[in-house]
């Protein structure tokens, strides 16, 4: 599935993350596909209220709970960078689809990172 919204299209998701070579970019490029995927998921469940939005990225947090396994394997970890990084990113995505009164922390409530 395309993404329609263009301001999400258009972004470089989990770019610090790319720029800084602690970060493996085939890691980093899983964590990029579970924003898409999210994205994809918000256009075509269309949720009308913020807790749906919620469930929505809660669940892809869990995605990036399991990643942290890979970036261990690959020498690195999600850390205060990656951390930070990843959860602009979700208010980012909350953002541009409308959730502007989302809270980043409620966004990645689940994470172990």
């Amino acid at each position: 599935m395309a993404i329609t919204n263009e301001q999400v299209a258009g972004h470089a998701f989990l770019r610090g993350l790319y720029s800084d070579g602690y970060f493996p970019d085939h890691v980093v490029d899983k964590g990029k596909a579970i924003m898409i995927r999210l994205c994809e998921r918000i256009e075509a469940e269309r949720p009308t209220d913020v807790a749906s939005l919620y469930a929505l990225a809660q669940a892809a947090t869990e995605e990036f709970n399991l990643l942290e396994a890979e970036f261990e394997a690959a020498g690195s970890e999600i850390e205060t960078v990656a951390r930070e990084v990843i959860a602009e990113d979700f208010w980012f995505v909350a953002s541009a689809y409308g959730f502007q009164d989302a809270d980043v922390e409620t966004l990645i409530a689940t994470r172990d990172w």
